[in-house]
């Protein structure tokens, strides 16, 4: 009976042992790798920036030692393969090198990343990738990014803000569309220090700190790409937007819609659910969300309608698959790879600037 026991009380004390070895080998290192479980930012990704940010503020200098894989991800309690990926891209950008037989060490303390970001989206959707991609590409390892995502929630978006008020950044780039009570946002983004604000796709009137932004004018470009579009819509003598209630999607796209059919003397239609709307021949339907798509679409094939000739689809947002459904649906989109370009830039030289993003109609057979 005492060999039972004494075998418990053995692997307690290995575990203390192990626990203890692990402070004792990770500890300096404790105050310095950071993971955040708000930041939509990959683990690896945040271990890598982590030891950036240390060499960068010189609590890791050249030569120095750090922990091995298996250290790191036993301290921290993650999976072995997202520290390896960490290392692995510390080793790929030149800072981070081994030896057989003796660890990892501290290889360069050039980073070349003197940028801190601080990038919150509303979402990810299929578009907002591509513009993510953009501006990463852009950057070229120049800035550390912590990247979050609100999903459009003011509440959420309050408590990020809250979590990271005290963080240094140069830079705070952020998407702004909210639903519900989103109008306050802009008392959030006035807090921001001066000069460090970037308004991504959507400007905030509202906002009195000066700040630079790239963005949409979202009345404007919608009125402008459908009067590029009127010899195609004019044999649907009626237009619908489907527009739900509380979306995030600025008002001023409504009003842009509005204001086109009212001048080109269109009948029109504002669809707030397209699941109970029944749809007619003649009449052409103007999508926001890609989720009403794949409704309308569904609405569209089981009525046996011929998309193009018994009635029309623009889609809001150019993203691939829409090249390809339904021989291709016609979209309105500004060009997100050049809006995260343009936002690599503005960080990069440090501008104040507040550039518009081209706008533009890709005509398909849906129209």
């Amino acid at each position: 009976m005492l060999l039972p026991k004494y075998g418990v009380h053995l692997g307690i004390n290995a575990q203390r042992v192990s626990i203890n070895y692990l402070q004792m080998k990770i500890g300096p290192f404790s105050k310095l790798i950071v993971f955040d479980d708000f930041s939509a930012t990959p683990k690896y990704q945040q271990l890598a920036d982590s030891f950036i940010r240390a060499i960068d503020n010189k609590k890791l200098q050249l030569n120095d030692m750090v922990p091995s894989i298996n250290e790191v991800s036993s301290y921290f309690e993650i999976s072995r393969d997202t520290v390896e990926k960490g290392y692995r891209t510390l080793k790929k950008q030149g800072i981070l090198g081994s030896v057989p037989g003796k660890g990892y060490f501290i290889k360069s303390v050039e980073t070349g990343q003197s940028l801190r970001i601080f990038l919150m989206f509303n979402k990810l959707s299929a578009h907002k990738k591509i513009l993510y991609d953009s501006l990463i590409r852009a950057l070229n390892n120049k800035a550390t990014i912590d990247f979050y995502i609100y999903h459009s929630d003011l509440g959420l978006f309050r408590r990020i803000m809250e979590a990271n008020k005290d963080k240094e950044y140069d830079y705070y780039v952020i998407v702004p569309h909210f639903t519900g009570e989103g109008d306050d946002a802009y008392e959030l983004l006035n807090t921001i220090p001066q000069g460090k604000l970037i308004l991504l796709d959507k400007m905030v009137r509202q906002v009195k700190t000066p700040f630079a932004a790239v963005y949409e004018n979202f009345g404007h470009d919608i009125f402008n790409a459908l009067r590029e579009a009127l010899p195609q819509l004019g044999k649907y003598p009626r237009l619908k937007i489907i527009f739900p209630p509380n979306s995030y999607y600025p008002i001023e796209i409504l009003e842009g819609f509005i204001n086109f059919c009212t001048e080109y003397a269109f009948s029109y239609g504002v669809v707030t659910d397209i699941a109970s709307e029944e749809i007619q021949k003649g009449e052409a339907y103007i999508n926001l969300m890609d989720d009403d798509l794949v409704t309308l679409v569904e609405k569209v094939v089981a009525a046996g309608y011929i998309v193009g000739q018994d009635l029309g689809i623009i889609s809001y947002n150019e993203t691939p698959l829409k090249r390809i459904i339904l021989q291709g649906i016609t979209t309105i989109s500004t060009d997100f790879e050049v809006m995260g370009a343009e936002t690599a830039r503005v960080i990069i030289d440090r501008s104040p600037e507040q550039v518009q993003v081209p706008f533009s109609l890709n005509l398909r057979a849906s129209l």
